[in-house]
């Protein structure tokens, strides 16, 4: 069974494992064939979160975890904490290769320039120079090199290898190689004359820059891998921290007290003062208040909630007090789902692994088969052991990939500066692999889309009063209030009329609306529910406008002066200027765009066609967004998702190449392979554009640097590869993988013409040249309404 195939869900729950010691794909894959061999289990091993999802018929997990260990790695039960445990784990990894990469850098680079002086200037040699090289290795060999050594040594006693047993032998080798050159001379002589006879010289076989070069770039790409490592494992410990920590229990004897949400049972009465997140998902047993859900929902909206209404773990409480009756607690909250979703996404990413991960598996064993070849050729042929010795190990030394060790975290941070020029962050390869590919866009509503927050968009009256009259009276109220839709009145009050009057007798009408005094006449301002309570009447005009606004999605608020209902406002969540011009340039690019919202269908479809977007998928429930993503993948669709709130994130992760807005939640923002750092629309298709061409920038470098050690290979083995040709090829290898990188500085986003955008195709990109022709201009996005009068 492969990474990519799914684990079945039928049957008991699967056993989670948390897997330590994995450094590489393969690693996961030798995992993954051990604990496939039992009878009755089928694994799935996730490299990027070091976890193994297990269908184990009757098979014990202490013998699941033995399997682990006799392939030589670490295994523990996955428990609902092992993400905030995992979390302080990836630190520490991150600081420990952070600080001996920083170590070996500063070694390496005196290093390499002294053997080079030494190696082409023999003039220059002083007495023990060779000494002071060795000085300038071994701490690079001993401490800086330990995880690939440590590695390496775990894997040899389990029959194995990896790509570290690679690098561990190859720095080894270099080292006790150049040691024994030094302490033990050939004495042999060098053949030809000139710089021939300099460069096949016996006496500069020192292979020392070599081994600290290797050395610092190996310790490179396994620091920005941790790295990555730890942002994927973030967004679970960021959705674990958005639960309460402790709640109020309301006991049989009337009394509160205050406990750990984990010893909430289902069942139990607990309270929900303002400001406090509610503890778990239940009904509302008695009081009414205004709920902030955009932590899970993402739409900006207050929920107004009742006795018998349903609420939901993690949302906030604006206002009044809420005795809740719990109903779901623990694992099974929609908090706990969610964080369900995240992980079984970024299990399925997985299945997307390095493309020097994949070959490893192949030419480590190759390698070592050609260096124990290569000696034995050389001795059946008759040769001097010295030079013997010195082929087998230039073979092992010139393997080492050093080149590569530069191809990805090069282009990676070329692509990452350029991109935070752009307004995109990179966070990770498998963004560029997976960005390749992409042929669907599906983009959130609000706060995506739209502002996320609401603003008036319309005020009207009746007749014979003034719009501004309505505004002033209903913007001296809200001003009062910290509601959401009152806090957007009264910007719009004090936007076209200044200063405001002052209010008194102010009343906050939980769910309904609020009421004040103002300049002496009782002002009330709520939903057409509120004002049927009071008794007082709507105008028919004003009736007949409000069916129009909800029909496009907006909500209607009235206000009614001495009784009598004088005007309504539109309120509504306001697109981004950007958004119609964004969308027009993905469908540039031969993309399909999809609207995909929990909010209602109405309000769904209206922004939708203001934007360009036929396809809308509206009322989805914040679990079934990621199922939508799936099921867009089953029909074989490669899916990028744009979002920014907590109900995001699994389908984040679960999308093939996930895009974040700087102003979305942290939980979203890391759940996603690529952050917007711009509130701009338009750097969704640039990030797109920069994914693709980052992607084929790293396989030119993987494969130069591949082709190189091939190449090599053969003047190894023969004996012509002497440490100056060899030092000077890799240097050639790593400067054209550096320049190539830097080639993804002169990239630039598509110009915009008009109110059309020109997408400029890149040279390596064959989709965007195929779709230049099928250009869409841009939509424009109506301004809202002017303040008017009912006819």
């Amino acid at each position: 069974m492969r990474s990519s195939d799914p684990v079945p869900t039928a049957g008991p729950s699967p056993v989670r494992l948390i897997i330590g010691g994995m450094t590489c794909a393969a690693c996961a894959a030798r995992v993954e064939r051990r604990l496939n061999r039992l009878d009755g289990v089928v694994a799935s091993v996730n490299y990027a979160t070091e976890k193994a999802t297990i269908q184990a018929d009757g098979v014990p997990v202490a013998e699941l975890i033995q399997q682990v260990e006799r392939a030589g790695y670490t295994a523990e039960p996955y428990t609902p904490h092992a993400p905030v445990e995992q979390g302080d784990s990836d630190e520490r990894l991150v600081r420990m290769l952070g600080r001996r990469m920083v170590v070996a850098v500063a070694l390496a680079m005196p290093l390499t320039d002294l053997s080079l002086a030494m190696a082409f200037l023999p003039s220059w040699r002083f007495p023990g120079w060779e000494w002071l090289l060795i000085a300038l290795t071994l701490p690079m060999v001993a401490w800086c090199a330990w995880p690939f050594h440590r590695t390496a040594f775990r894997a040899a006693r389990h029959g194995t290898t990896s790509m570290d047993t690679l690098i561990s032998t190859g720095i080894i080798a270099a080292t006790c190689w150049s040691v024994y050159t030094i302490v033990v001379p050939s004495g042999g002589e060098p053949t030809g004359s000139g710089l021939w006879a300099l460069l096949t010289s016996p006496s500069g076989a020192l292979y020392l820059d070599v081994a600290g070069g290797v050395t610092a770039f190996a310790l490179m790409g396994r620091f920005l891998e941790a790295k990555a490592r730890r942002s994927s494992g973030a967004v679970l410990r960021r959705l674990a921290e958005l639960g309460a920590k402790d709640v109020s229990v309301l006991r049989a004897d009337g009394n509160e007290y205050r406990i750990s949400v984990a010893d909430l049972r289902a069942g139990d009465l607990f309270v929900v003062r303002p400001g406090e997140r509610i503890a778990a998902d239940g009904r509302v047993e008695s009081g009414n208040g205004t709920v902030d859900t955009s932590a899970m929902t993402g739409e900006p909206m207050p929920l107004e909630v009742a006795e018998g209404d349903m609420v939901t773990g993690a949302t906030v409480n604006l206002s009044g007090r809420l005795v809740v009756r719990a109903s779901r607690v623990g694992a099974d909250t929609q908090l706990a789902a969610l964080v369900r979703l995240v992980e079984h996404a970024q299990a399925d990413k997985a299945a997307v692994q390095r493309l020097a991960d994949r070959i490893c598996g192949w030419f480590v064993p190759v390698v070592f088969a050609l260096s124990a070849l290569t000696l034995a050729v050389w001795l059946a042929l008759g040769g001097e052991t010295h030079q013997a010795v010195t082929a087998a190990l230039s073979v092992l030394i010139i393997a080492c990939p050093c080149a590569l060790g530069l191809a990805i975290p090069t282009a990676l941070q070329v692509a990452s500066g350029t991109g935070a020029q752009l307004g995109v962050f990179i966070k990770s390869h498998q963004a560029m692999e997976s960005a390749r590919a992409i042929d669907t866009v599906v983009l959130d509503k609000t706060g995506t889309l739209t502002q996320g927050r609401m603003s008036v968009v319309d005020v009207v009256s009746v007749d014979g009063v003034e719009p501004c009259d309505v505004l002033r009276y209903a913007g001296a109220v809200e001003d009062a209030s910290e509601h959401a839709i009152a806090v957007a009145v009264a910007a719009r009050a004090r936007t076209v009329l200044g200063d405001l009057p002052p209010v008194s007798e102010f009343t906050a009408l939980a769910g309904l609306g609020a009421a004040g005094t103002v300049e002496g006449m009782r002002v009330l301002i709520g939903s057409a529910r509120l004002f049927g309570r009071e008794g007082i009447a709507i105008p028919e005009s004003l009736d007949q406008v409000r069916g129009q606004w909800e029909g496009e999605g907006r909500t209607a608020v009235f206000v009614a002066v001495g009784g009598s209902t004088l005007g309504a406002f539109a309120l509504s969540d306001t697109l981004k200027p950007s958004a119609a011009g964004a969308v027009a340039r993905l469908h540039a690019l031969g993309l399909r765009t999809l609207l995909l919202t929990g909010d209602n269908a109405a309000t769904a479809r209206a922004v939708a066609a203001q934007v360009g977007i036929t396809e809308v998928i509206a009322e989805v429930l914040p679990a079934d967004k990621a199922a939508v993503i799936a099921r867009l993948q089953g029909d074989g669709h490669r899916v990028a998702m744009v979002g920014d709130g907590v109900n995001d994130a699994p389908a984040l992760a679960r999308a093939d190449l996930g895009l974040a807005v700087v102003e979305g939640t942290d939980v979203a923002q890391t759940a996603a392979d690529l952050i917007l750092v711009r509130d701009d629309l338009d750097v969704v298709p640039t990030a797109i554009r920069l994914a693709r061409s980052t992607l084929a920038t790293i396989r030119g470098n993987l494969i130069w640097a591949f082709g190189y050690n091939i190449a090599a290979l053969p003047l190894a083995a023969t004996g012509l590869l002497n440490p100056l040709i060899a030092g000077a090829a890799m240097a050639l290898s790593s400067l054209f993988v550096v320049s190539n990188s830097l080639r993804l500085r002169r990239f630039a986003p598509a110009p915009v013409i008009g109110d059309a955008f020109m997408d400029v195709p890149d040279a390596d990109d064959e989709t965007d040249m195929e779709h230049m022709d099928g250009m869409d201009r841009a939509v424009p996005v109506p301004d809202a309404e002017p303040l008017r009068q009912t006819r």
